[in-house]
């Protein structure tokens, strides 16, 4: 089933349950896939994988940020919300590797790219990125591949 139909489904069920806090985390996932749907790299009607995975990574990092801006502003009633609307849009990512499997992979693409020092971390990082799309943060992919050239 495509995220766009799961997406709706799931808006019917949060209109039903008339669960608004869902709802409207549910509605900026609809929104920026109707956004992109629209765009000039999607012809055929139809989103990659690839950027729908990108796309919902983004929304979590933009509410996990908003987040963390209301923490520091002493708004935790707004940067309980962000954190939830997270939660909600994390469900459609693939499950997330854990530290210690992202490192057996990281010292797999280190062996095969032969990289030696930080300055190969370009062609780990490439070839990191590509094989746990939607797995992983980058930003956790970027401080293991640093720690293990540095």
């Amino acid at each position: 089933m495509s995220l766009e139909i799961q997406i709706n489904n799931d808006i019917k069920e949060a209109m039903l349950a008339r669960d608004s806090r869902k709802l409207n985390a549910l509605r900026a996932i609809k929104a920026a896939l109707l956004l992109e749907k629209t765009g000039k790299d999607v012809s055929s009607g139809e989103i990659p994988e690839s950027i729908e995975i990108k796309l919902l990574q983004k929304l979590v990092k933009q509410r996990r940020e908003s987040a963390s801006i209301y923490s520091s502003q002493d708004r935790a009633d707004l940067a309980e919300e962000e954190v939830y609307q997270a939660s909600i849009i994390e469900k459609y990512l693939p499950q997330q590797l854990d530290e210690h499997e992202l490192r057996i992979i990281i010292k797999e693409i280190i062996a095969e790219t032969g990289a030696a020092s930080v300055r190969d971390m370009g062609k780990v990082m490439g070839m990191a990125t590509k094989k746990v799309a939607g797995k992983a943060d980058n930003q956790v992919i970027s401080g293991i591949v640093k720690e293990l050239l540095g």
